[in-house]
């Protein structure tokens, strides 16, 4: 029996940063944020390394390559363009200001793995080798801003924690497509980073400062205060 796709080692943690993202959304939607952003940042760690891994095998085919390229911008849509925003929208991102943030966040990060997709298979077929420099900001960098701004729940209010998830919605996703050249990180930097949200997302299990809204909630006092304030101040 012959299936469709590639399942060597060089795809595996693809998918299991594709699987990640499934169950954290899974745990977003009944309230459980800690698991949800600590999900989005193991996707983030899949992410940083599976192209390394991907390119220790030096006998992939061109149809294999093209594979890993395809995939992984698909794996990257769900788990860095709509898993977070998935988050913040259940964090209390909503009103008509917070569902035009959330569109343009997923629509910024499709667009921009849909463009890296030209570029790399472009790119591929004329030079090969890895690629050393980025064109805006990367989709995977929310694995990594995500947290840190949840963690700032316990130094802000909750009116500026929900202020700061609007704003980081529409700033990354403004910077996930302009056009500025971004050096990619070297190991040493990646490692360096995956410690930080290591740190970051243990902060966040040990404490939680105030009561998030579970996504239940549907008339939450808490968040319709908040959001009604928000809007009246835009």
């Amino acid at each position: 029996m012959k299936f469709l796709g590639v399942y060597d080692y060089t795809v595996i943690l693809t998918y299991v940063g594709l699987i990640s993202s499934m169950i954290g959304m899974t745990q977003a939607i009944h309230g459980d944020y800690k698991a949800a952003v600590f999900c989005l940042a193991f996707s983030g760690v899949c992410d940083a390394f599976d192209g390394r891994i991907a390119r220790t095998k030096k006998d992939r085919t061109h149809r294999e390559k093209n594979f890993g390229i395809q995939l992984d911008s698909l794996c990257d849509v769900v788990c860095f363009g709509l898993f977070p925003a998935f988050i913040c929208y259940l964090l209390g991102v909503r009103g008509t200001l917070g569902l035009i943030l959330v569109c343009f966040y997923c629509l910024c990060a499709v667009i921009r793995l849909s463009f890296f997709n030209v570029l790399e298979t472009e790119r591929q077929q004329s030079e090969g080798g890895c690629n050393k420099t980025y064109h805006g900001l990367p989709v995977t960098s929310m694995a990594f801003l995500l947290p840190m701004t949840f963690w700032l729940q316990f130094v802000v209010s909750q009116l500026t924690f929900l202020v700061l998830l609007h704003v980081l919605l529409g700033v990354v996703g403004l910077l996930f497509i302009l056009d500025f050249p971004l050096k990619k990180p070297g190991l040493k930097t990646i490692l360096a980073l995956v410690a930080v949200v290591a740190i970051t997302v243990g902060i966040i299990y040990a404490r939680t400062r105030f009561r998030l809204p579970h996504p239940a909630d549907e008339s939450n006092p808490v968040v319709e205060e908040i959001i009604d304030e928000i809007q009246e101040r835009t």
